[in-house]
């Protein structure tokens, strides 16, 4: 497991240490650095799994484009250098990026740090790793080639998907563009053990479809190859009683969540799951729900960070840990807020192992709060 992350000049941020758990929750305003949390995890993942013996760093790929230096490096403190530090069991890794002008798309590796160990100016990298070391830190560099990684911008219903090569569809992509290959694939792939629903087959296809139902009660799925193409199509019910539809008569909520159920029934015990607004087309009992699952999913050894702007995704969580899914030890909550003099930039609000928050910090999850003061005439 990643336990701590570090970030230098790097966005919005100044410099910022930030301890991970097993259930990492990003909250607070927009615009306050939660999205540059998952971003700069990206941004390693996508140099090893596109350049794999780059001595830079990629800021534009198939998973992510973030623009240009001018882009990445904090602009209040920074000039063209930011670093990025991660911190697993064993082994601590930091990097050292720089570049000669800010209109650059990628960065130099300038030195690494692995423990006690400095290399400055490394001629031949391999996954970011200088070779002799690859070995002694294999198991972080695994994690970050494995990473997976759900963006807020999903792709919602399509009549038709690509079937795509196995070597492709490895994961289920940024926007959820590879969820029908993946799950095409994967029928008889087996899930782990902790996260099999009983009374159901243990293979990937019918455990994604128990789960989906958990969400979408009646919920039916279907995965056919279009004869004599590489095309899938994804058939949806929500009834015994129905036939099956084409995935735009069934709602945006049901394309929006299966990448998330695929994700997290297709990577193993160790990987690492990234995942933005989780709750996107979920009503509220369905983002509870969605809380409840991801905590779940990270009780079974996978570690999960997931962003969000929803009490109910939280108060999902807590009920997991007050159910003892997950001791309180096993989550950290943050809550972001803009750049500021007058406020501290990350809060970290605890709980007990009755699922309650020690602190509540102005803004954190206390709109709700807010509007029924307003009704009740207690405030403006």
């Amino acid at each position: 497991m990643i336990t701590e992350l570090s970030l230098s000049s790097f966005k919005c941020f100044d410099s910022l240490r930030l301890p991970l758990t097993n259930l990492t929750l990003l909250s607070g305003a927009n615009a306050s650095g939660k999205s540059s949390i998952l971003q700069s995890l990206v941004l390693l993942h996508q140099t090893m799994v596109e350049h794999e013996w780059s001595t830079r760093l990629m800021l534009n790929g198939e998973t992510l484009r973030l623009g240009t230096v001018f882009d990445v490096v904090d602009q209040a403190h920074g000039r063209k250098t930011f670093e990025v530090g991660l911190v697993s069991e064993d082994r601590s890794c930091r990097w050292f990026f720089s570049a000669l002008d800010r209109s650059d798309m990628s960065l130099v590796v300038d030195r690494i740090k692995i423990g006690e160990n400095d290399y400055a100016a490394p001629a031949k990298l391999h996954y970011l790793l200088p070779d002799k070391e690859d070995l002694r830190v294999s198991t972080l560099a695994q994690r970050l080639r494995n990473l997976v990684y759900l963006s807020a911008e999903r792709i919602g219903p399509r009549d038709v998907y690509p079937l795509e090569d196995r070597q492709t569809a490895t994961v289920v992509g940024p926007k959820g563009e590879h969820v029908a290959s993946l799950m095409y694939w994967g029928l008889d792939e087996r899930v782990l053990d902790e996260l099999v629903i009983a009374d159901h087959l243990t293979f990937r296809f019918h455990q994604i479809a128990a789960r989906m139902k958990t969400f979408f009660p009646g919920c039916v799925l279907a995965v056919e190859r279009v004869p004599n193409t590489n095309a899938l199509t994804l058939g949806f019910k929500t009834s015994e009683d129905t036939n099956f539809h084409r995935p735009i008569h069934e709602g945006f909520g049901l394309t929006q969540v299966l990448p998330i159920v695929v994700a997290a029934l297709s990577v193993g015990k160790g990987d690492l799951l990234l995942i933005e607004n989780p709750e996107v087309h979920l009503h509220p009992s369905g983002q509870g729900r969605m809380g409840q699952f991801l905590a779940e999913v990270a009780s079974a050894g996978v570690q999960v960070v997931v962003e969000t702007h929803s009490d109910h995704v939280l108060n999902g969580i807590r009920r997991a840990v007050k159910g003892n899914r997950l001791v309180p030890e096993q989550v950290s909550l943050y809550f972001f807020n803009p750049r500021s003099d007058q406020k501290n930039q990350v809060s970290n609000p605890q709980l007990d192992k009755y699922g309650n928050i020690d602190s509540w910090p102005e803004g954190f999850f206390d709109q709700f709060d807010k509007d029924m003061n307003h009704f009740a005439g207690w405030g403006d």
